[in-house]
């Protein structure tokens, strides 16, 4: 029946209430107790429900699971988890060489009475494969988009059973796993901004790559991960933070991308209204530039993604290619921060392009309005045009006549301004000239990039290298 059409939420709930070696327990706070209720309304929920409970008032909660800083979160999810299942296995240790436990808990937020909030939560699933087995986790953010509380509520019910049959039944399978996690819910209703999953029966797997998958999918438009690979939720990661982007194909990065980055980022510190205490310097790669050929690869993704975490980088991936969406999506966490960033000034050329704004009823100037806004700034770099010594910057910047009083306005406005301390000596390096020498094993790509990059497309053989050609 599965291979052929798509389960109803009430079929998934009954099927996993009639596999009697799945068991465990519910802790739902905020949106009620819509996840369980679906297993209850499924028929046979003996079978697999040990416990519900809601710790609606905050001092219960306290008092269960200890205090945190924010309620809806995910250290208080993982509190929930780890409280929930360790009583699950304790109190039924006789059961645990057939059963396979679980623990499901989120921690929900929705629409409030005057419309006035972001419905967003937090879902987990703690849970066996086999009996006697440590536990897995899947941890995931979602933002709710339904104009209507009661909607909103629905959709975690949904979403949530969706979760637990993909974790029982297609953790093998990521790509099925996203599939059947999104079954049953209209599009647009939620976002999965954020997932992950780890544990004995996920040791090979890498969820940067599930983070690239989430975006590829339409599931969400940006996901984020830090230094160390792990997946991160924006929010939480760029709540009211001062964020500096730049955005690159980074295959591989060079000297010219860490001097961007090195120099944008001191004159964005020496900005009267950054405060360095509260920085948050993100790297983004878009679909687009991940594009080759039609398809994106993900040993090429993964290639890209290493280096930068081995400089210490927190990347972003996005769907936004255009500038002013990708300063929509930062603007509401910012929360009134400055918002800077790094481009070279041949990508402040495409950005004055009237073709790219005819979706917008106000075209050039209804996208300005957003990506210029009130916090935003960009810090161009040079660069030198084809068969020209001459530097190309924001002083000699060439545009059609009828763009050049809105670029001044910009510029005047300190909208715009020079990266002025930017290596020129470094600006005959390319990235695409870089990769075709690794490739090709030809000597000398190694001194266009930093030491480490160099190092760890050797060791890790990162973007086809091969030994440089002698004799």
């Amino acid at each position: 029946m599965d291979d052929f059409r798509e389960l109803t939420t009430k079929e998934k709930a009954l099927k996993i209430n009639l596999n009697a070696s799945i068991y465990g327990s519910f802790a739902e706070i905020g949106a009620g107790q819509e996840i369980a209720a679906h297993f209850f309304k499924a028929g046979g929920a003996s079978g697999t429900v040990a416990k519900t409970m809601s710790a609606y008032d905050m001092t219960f909660s306290d008092a269960i699971y200890g205090k945190s800083g924010r309620y809806v979160s995910e250290e208080r999810l993982v509190r929930m988890l780890d409280k929930e299942f360790s009583l699950l296995v304790r109190r039924l240790a006789k059961r645990g060489k057939e059963t396979c436990f679980f623990a499901l808990a989120n921690t929900v937020e929705t629409l409030n009475y005057r419309r006035t909030n972001q419905g967003h939560g937090w879902i987990g699933v703690r849970y066996q494969l086999h009996p006697n087995q440590p536990p897995n986790d899947c941890i995931m953010h979602v933002l709710l988009h339904d104009k209507d509380n009661v909607w909103q509520q629905q959709a975690i019910g949904i979403i949530g059973v969706n979760l637990m049959f993909a974790c029982y039944y297609y953790s093998h399978d990521i790509d099925h796993f996203l599939t059947v996690l999104m079954e049953n819910i209209a599009p647009g209703r939620v976002e999965v901004d954020m997932l992950r999953l780890i544990g004995p029966d996920f040791e090979e797997h890498d969820n940067r790559l599930l983070a690239l998958k989430l975006v590829k999918s339409g599931m969400t438009n940006a996901a984020m991960f830090g230094p160390d690979g792990d997946v991160q939720q924006p929010s939480e990661a760029l709540y009211k933070k001062n964020v500096l982007v730049l955005r690159g194909r980074f295959r591989p990065v060079t000297h010219v991308n860490l001097d961007m980055l090195r120099a944008g980022l001191a004159q964005f510190e020496a900005e009267p209204d950054v405060e360095k205490d509260d920085l948050f310097v993100l790297t983004e790669l878009t679909l687009n530039a991940l594009t080759d050929h039609g398809r994106i690869d993900d040993q090429d993704f993964l290639d890209r993604v290493d280096i930068l975490c081995s400089l210490g980088q927190n990347v972003m991936i996005s769907n936004y290619q255009e500038y002013y969406r990708l300063v929509s999506y930062l603007s509401p966490y910012a929360r009134k921060k400055k918002i800077g960033i790094i481009l070279g000034v041949f990508n402040l050329e495409d950005i004055f392009k009237e073709e790219y704004y005819t979706n917008l009823k106000g075209g050039i100037l209804e996208s300005f309005g957003v990506l210029f806004g009130s916090n935003v700034k960009m810090y161009v770099y040079p660069s030198r045009k084809e068969y020209s010594e001459e530097l190309y910057s924001c002083d000699n910047f060439e545009l059609p006549p009828q763009l050049f009083s809105l670029f001044r306005y910009l510029f005047d406005n300190n909208k715009l301004e020079d990266i002025q301390d930017a290596n020129i000596d470094l600006l005959h390096i390319t990235s695409d000239d870089v990769l075709s020498m690794i490739r090709e094993g030809k000597p000398g790509w190694e001194n266009m990039v930093p030491k480490i990059v160099g190092d760890t497309i050797k060791e890790k053989g990162l973007f086809g290298y091969k030994e440089p050609v002698t004799g």
